[in-house]
């Protein structure tokens, strides 16, 4: 009997901690902002902003909590039904949390979000991603394509590469991505980060960032 509680306990533990680690999800391949093609597709879609969104998990050692932003505007471009380009951005004063239930600490969560502390979003009202290339895969039941473009924050610009499940039928594109994770300091989203200060012992706010992104397109 003692040696199945221990048992018990330690799986408890276990998930404890597993669920409180952060947000899940593969850490999307980082590096220097790459050239941006200059080619144009045989077909231009228009993001659909009303049906297109970022999904965000953030986490720190007592919880997390997860939200959207809005997109403002965008456009993809098509040869042959493949993706050589395109572009959207994200609409930095749109961010919403999704988990808090009080007004009030929802409204101080979404102003914190807002300040010079993370975001700025009164200095750099906007995020902008744009494609790079665009790969097709195979054998990915989640994911048709891997997509590299500049995710471009707080006038930082990165490439970032991450899977996505592209589909298109009659005039219309849907393309989704799986939970995917980004490193916040990289683009100068540094507050409660252990890695930038050393003197937050259990405070700190995890580095990582989990990301899905949602868009619709049509012509």
């Amino acid at each position: 009997m003692t040696r199945f509680l221990k048992l018990s306990s330690f799986i408890v533990l276990a998930g404890f901690a597993f669920a409180c680690g952060g947000p899940q999800g593969e850490k999307a391949q980082t590096g220097d902002a790459q050239e941006v093609s200059a080619t144009t597709g045989d077909v231009t879609m228009t993001v659909a902003t009303a049906d297109s969104k970022v999904e965000w998990t953030g986490a720190k050692p007592t919880g997390q909590h997860n939200g959207t932003i809005g997109i403002s505007e965008g456009s993809l471009m098509l040869t042959d039904g493949n993706i050589v380009g395109g572009k959207f951005t994200i609409d930095m004063n749109s961010i919403v949390d999704l988990d808090l239930t009080s007004a009030e600490d929802n409204g101080k969560l979404v102003g914190h979000l807002k300040s010079p502390d993370f975001f700025d979003a009164a200095k750099y009202p906007t995020a902008v991603f744009e494609i790079t290339g665009a790969t097709a895969l195979s054998g990915n039941p989640d994911a048709t394509h891997s997509v590299t473009g500049n995710l471009t924050m707080k006038d930082v610009t990165k490439s970032i590469t991450f899977p996505a499940k592209v589909t298109i039928e009659g005039n219309k594109l849907k393309a989704t991505t799986p939970e995917f994770l980004i490193d916040r300091t990289q683009w100068n989203v540094q507050y409660g980060s252990k890695t930038i200060f050393d003197n937050l012992k259990d405070k700190f706010i995890n580095d990582e960032i989990a990301l899905k992104i949602r868009l619709s397109a049509a012509m």
